[in-house]
Order: structure tokens, then sequence, then C-alpha cells
């Protein structure tokens, strides 16, 4: 066969077919994606998922001439894994477990990619695939299960500081007990909301600013102690504010201010933690 029949007997294998599965995915899972755009949209804890999707686009973009010096190597583990994922988000839709149907893109997103051009390839896609993790819907019966407990740390931890430098404060379970007033650590206080946050912006600071994957853990692990940090800080001082000047950061524009500042706070934190890692973070050796 001539050389240029047999390049364009290739082409729809190598580019018409990827862009139809492309549309077939966003097509087969668009009602998930309309779950999330919804969820985006209406919860603070996961606004930020609007960035995400262009964020991994924009990192695969700085890896353009990187992935170009790898040899496409496809590899049939990919369809086992695309059918894996495929089976999952049926029966995640048939039993409407959303988190579950959300989660199944980014398997699949690896398989297509294993398919097609091979694990070297997907190894430097990685990172922009983990990320989608995170613009996903922790299920509310985890999110139920880890806020008690959290909501238990901070009420304890706040009031002890408080009965520390003298508040009279008497504690149960979430409870805090003031004279004339009673203070409710709701699952707003516990940290969780500010976690899901924290960790997302630890991870993407982590990938810009650090150079050793290991360092760029302990930043993103950093995230779970500075958002429960910066929420006893939160409740200790809703607590002076209350008993030492009568006022009360529980309820409107002042508590949605007090919020944005607790939050830069935690930004903060989290940017000290980046700077000192950054003493034992060395240059990525060429290869």
């Amino acid at each position: 066969m001539p050389k240029f029949l047999k390049t364009n007997f290739r082409l729809p294998q190598k580019v018409f077919l990827p862009a139809i599965l492309l549309a077939a995915f966003f097509i087969t899972y668009f009602p998930v994606w309309e779950g999330l755009v919804l969820t985006w949209s209406r919860s603070d804890e996961y606004s930020h998922g609007f960035f995400i999707i262009p964020l991994s686009l924009f990192i695969l973009w700085q890896k353009k001439n990187i992935l170009a010096r790898i040899t496409p190597s496809p590899s049939a583990w990919g369809l086992a894994i695309i059918i894996i994922s495929l089976l999952l988000y049926i029966l995640a839709d048939l039993a409407e477990i959303s988190t579950v149907a959300s989660f199944s893109m980014v398997p699949l997103l690896a398989g297509v990619t294993i398919y097609f051009y091979g694990f070297k390839i997907l190894k430097e896609c990685i990172f922009s695939l983990f990320l989608l993790l995170l613009m996903i819907p922790v299920p509310a019966q985890i999110y139920s299960f880890m806020t008690i407990p959290l909501q238990l740390i901070v009420s304890k931890t706040s009031a002890l500081m408080a009965s520390a430098i003298g508040v009279p404060i008497h504690l149960e379970g979430n409870v805090i007990h003031l004279p004339g007033r009673v203070l409710e650590v709701v699952q707003a206080c516990s940290g969780l909301r500010s976690l899901i946050s924290l960790l997302t912006l630890s991870l993407i600071l982590g990938y810009f600013a650090l150079k050793s994957k290991w360092l760029r853990s302990v930043l993103f692990v950093s995230g779970i102690p500075v958002a429960v940090v910066v929420n006893i800080i939160r409740v200790f001082f809703m607590i002076l504010a209350f008993y030492y000047f009568n006022l009360d950061l529980t309820k409107g524009f002042i508590h949605t201010i007090y919020g944005m500042a607790i939050f830069f706070l935690a930004i903060i934190i989290i940017l000290i933690i980046r700077g000192i890692l950054s003493i034992w973070d060395t240059p990525i050796q060429p290869k």
C-alpha cells in the first residue's frame, strides 16, 4: 500500500475515533455534569469545582512538549478499565449513587488514555486526572461521619482554651454554655467545609511551588490540621467576642466577614508551611 494511503488509513483511528469517544463521553455523562454544576453553584465548599477542569487542562497544556516526545504505546489494559468504569457508572446510575457515578469518569479517562496512548502518557497525565477527584462532592454519609468527631474536637479545644483564660464556660457535646448565651458548634464550624477547599489549594500550590513529590504530599496533608486549627481559633474568638464585648459573630454580615478572615488566615498558614518545606526542596534533575 502506498505510504500516503497508509497515513490516511491510520488517521481515523488516531483522530476521529478518540474524537467520537470524547463526544460519547460527554453525552453519556451529561446527567453527572449537570448534577456537579448544580452542586458547585449552590455549595461554598465545592465552588472551586468550576476551576478544576480549566486548571487540569492547563497543566496538560504545560506538558505538551513532554507528551510530544513520548512514543504512544497503546495497551489493551485500557479497554478493560474502560469497560469496568462504564459498568460502575451504570450500576451507580441505577442505584442513584451520584458520587460513584461521578467518580467513574476518572478511571474511564485513564482507561481511554492507556488504550490509545499507553501507560507512559498516563504517567504524565496522572496529576491532572487526580485533580478531577477534588471536584466530586464527598458522599453525605461520609460527610456526616467525619463532621461529628471534628465538631467535638473543635468544641472541646476552644472551650478549654477559653476556660484557661478565665471565661466561665460549660460544655455539653458540641454545645457551649456561656453566661446569658448558648453557642452551638454546627457542621459549618467543624472544619470539614474549609478542609475540602484547603486540600485543593494545598495540592495545587504544592504542584506549582514545590519540586519534590514527597514535600508536595506533606503540604497536601497539612491542609487537614490547618483546617481544624483555624476553626478552633474561629470558635475561640466567637466565645471571647460574646463574653467580653457582647458581640455575636454567628449571624449576619459580620459572620460572613469573620468567616472570610478565618479562611484567609488558613491560606496564610498554608503559605508559611510551603515556605518552610521549600527549604528542603531541590530542583528536579534533567533526564
